[in-house]
């Protein structure tokens, strides 16, 4: 439940973005929620529509939502930026474990060793 403090020195604008960032971060927005519209969810606030708006745009530019133009206001299907990125990632390595033939449990120890390590390069062999 988003809550807009009118006291706070955080701009509304900014507590509603960041409220709505949280929310799709800890799952509690799914991908491809559909948000409510900018003037319904500024009425259900307390609002302006341009605070409403401006978060919006902002969470949009990041990658978070997605406007599709009448149809509304969406999760976006890939999340943030570094979720992007860390998918891209993983799938690369999935592909290439694939490659190498290494089978699941043993492609998952090797990733999982490596994140505990601390090691950001390959060692060469």
């Amino acid at each position: 439940m988003i809550v807009i403090d009118p006291r706070s020195p955080v701009p509304p604008f900014e507590q509603l973005r960041t409220q709505l960032l949280d929310a799709v971060t800890e799952g509690e927005l799914a991908p491809g929620t559909r948000l409510p519209t900018v003037r319904r969810l500024a009425e259900d606030l307390g609002i302006a529509a341009g605070t409403v708006a401006r978060a919006y745009r902002e969470l949009e530019a990041s990658g978070v939502i997605e406007t599709r133009g009448r149809n509304g206001t969406f999760v976006s299907p890939h999340g943030d930026a570094a979720h992007r990125e860390a998918q891209r990632a993983a799938t690369v390595f999935a592909d290439q474990m694939r490659a190498l033939r290494l089978d699941t449990e043993e492609a998952l120890a090797l990733v999982s060793a490596a994140l505990r390590s601390g090691t950001t390069t390959a060692p060469s062999g």
